[in-house]
């Protein structure tokens, strides 16, 4: 059932995805484990970079001191005021600029990067928040993705498809099985950098992710 057919359905299922959601969405991405991945996928930003799935900010601390401004997009306020001592501790101004990586309110051409980290899962149209990414960026601005997807081993993929209707209601519209290498050509990027890993300690329904970079 699509996510947008639930919230009318459901009762409570807005005041879930409003309140409850953004918290412990929260505390599910301050995990250790993660650490490592936002350190990497961090590294070489530079200038001006469009966040898309900002979340509670749990990506400002490994930000390079290159950075001069991070322009946020997250559909979630209440997410955006849990992030408020990320925001004040941020050696660089950082100003939420759209709520939806679909339709994201900046000039073509005018980001020196972008960066996503564990949104593709969840934004209803993908393909086209990729290609709203590629129309943000300079030419020759970079991707910088980590993003959890499609497993290449049949036995977990085939669990991930059968879990993902349940992921998708309790963790507002997440895809366990979205195949990110094709998300990403489908959207106008190619990819430069690429490697698939399963985050040590996570289940691997979860922890099969993909980090990496891309040119439009």
């Amino acid at each position: 059932m699509p996510v947008d057919r639930l919230r009318r359905t459901v009762p409570g299922m807005s005041l879930y995805r409003d309140r409850v959601l953004p918290h412990a969405v929260n505390v599910a991405m301050a995990n250790k484990l993660l650490r490592p991945l936002r350190q990497r996928v961090a590294e070489g930003l530079a200038g001006e970079v469009v966040e898309i799935g900002f979340g509670t900010g749990h990506n400002l601390p490994y930000l390079p001191k290159g950075v001069t401004r991070l322009l946020a997009v997250e559909p979630s306020r209440l997410s955006v005021r849990l992030a408020g001592e990320r925001i004040r501790q941020a050696p660089f101004p950082v100003q939420v600029v759209g709520l939806d990586g679909e339709s994201i309110p900046l000039p073509d051409d005018s980001a020196d990067a972008v960066l996503c980290t564990w949104a593709l899962c969840t934004i209803p149209h993908p393909e086209q928040a990729l290609r709203e990414m590629a129309r943000v960026l300079k030419p020759g601005g970079e991707l910088h993705f980590v993003e959890h997807g499609r497993a290449p081993d049949e036995g977990v993929l085939r669990w991930q498809h059968r879990l993902t209707p349940v992921q998708k209601r309790l963790a507002g519209g997440c895809h366990l099985d979205r195949d990110i290498p094709a998300l990403l050509q489908r959207g106008g990027f190619g990819v430069t950098e690429l490697e698939h890993l399963y985050v040590e300690g996570e289940p691997r329904l979860v922890g099969s992710t993909y980090v990496g970079k891309a040119v439009a």
